[in-house]
């Protein structure tokens, strides 16, 4: 033992490997750190450029709204597809800079009572552009061919005449000078899923969720039959549909920005863009509707 107390006592040795392990963890800790900011930049960083590319096009969305006003024309477009195929994203991405006065969203919920004993097209029909004004429609009238018929919400009946009454109903809107323009967005039962358990896990989307965004899942395969007879009953040389492919979610915000400048022949288009939908994303519904028969035909059903 040293009594002496001007000279420092004797450090263990399990003293020194503790304290070199905690030194140890310690720089663990702090590489685990600076590896998730390394991470979280870059991901920030690839946003912004994505976000960057779709800018030009937002100007050109500015510049077909003020040719709709100028001309007073009214314009239509649909967003279609199924739960958490990225709607929502892309119509957020439309309007980002879209003057408010000229626009507007809208997603409508159930029908009313009052509303169930009426026209069932009237709801939507009361939501229609004035000249001048362009209206995005979060789900629309499409909600009684696939989740009003997957989930009982309407009997075959009203099905079937909604099927068989809704061409012409359109063909009149687009005689009458209405653009329409009619998106679904498709997404494979994977990304789905993957897409739900992000929202069923992270505290900022779990609004997302909804009931019947559960059952979505185990009702696929009935919502593909209904997806393939829609698209093969409602898609017309006046009326077509335009199928994108959503799992790379920019490339179907990008594309969906290019299908709706490329419906109109606005003034001052810049040369310099690209305004072709890539065809590895954009299909018509008619070839969709091509594709999931040979899709029935090799495999015996509907994969999408």
């Amino acid at each position: 033992m040293n009594d002496d107390p001007s000279e420092p006592a004797a450090v263990g040795s399990d003293s020194l490997e503790e304290a070199r392990a905690g030194d140890d963890q310690g720089i663990q800790q702090l590489r685990a750190q600076l590896e998730a900011e390394r991470k979280n930049t870059r991901r920030l960083r690839a946003k912004n450029q994505r976000e960057k590319e779709l800018e030009p096009y937002q100007v050109e969305l500015l510049k077909l709204q003020a040719h709709l006003e100028a001309q007073r024309q009214k314009m239509i477009v649909l967003f279609e597809g199924r739960d958490a195929a990225g709607k929502g994203g892309t119509i957020r991405r439309v309007t980002r800079y879209m003057n408010e006065k000229h626009y507007r969203v809208v997603a409508l919920g159930r029908p009313t009572d009052e509303q169930r004993g009426q026209w069932f097209l009237q709801k939507y029909v009361t939501q229609f552009p004035r000249a001048g004004e362009m209206v995005l429609f979060d789900r629309s009238w499409y909600n009684r061919a696939m989740v009003e018929p997957v989930f009982g919400f309407c009997t075959e009946k009203e099905h079937e005449d909604f099927l068989r009454g809704v061409v012409g109903f359109e063909k009149d809107l687009v005689r009458q000078g209405t653009i329409l323009v009619k998106m679904y967005f498709s997404v494979t039962k994977e990304e789905q899923q993957r897409r739900f358990d992000r929202r069923r896990h992270d505290p900022l989307r779990q609004w997302k969720l909804s009931e019947v965004d559960v059952e979505a899942q185990d009702l696929w395969d009935e919502f593909t039959k209904r997806k393939y007879e829609m698209l093969r009953r409602t898609h017309t040389s006046v009326t077509p549909w335009t199928v994108i492919r959503s799992e790379n979610k920019h490339q179907a915000r990008l594309n969906a920005l290019r299908t709706i400048l490329d419906v109109v022949d606005y003034e001052n288009r810049d040369p310099s863009l690209d305004f072709v939908p890539d065809p590895a994303i954009v299909v018509s519904g008619a070839r969709e509707v091509e594709l999931m028969e040979a899709e029935r035909i090799q495999a015996g059903k509907f994969r999408d």
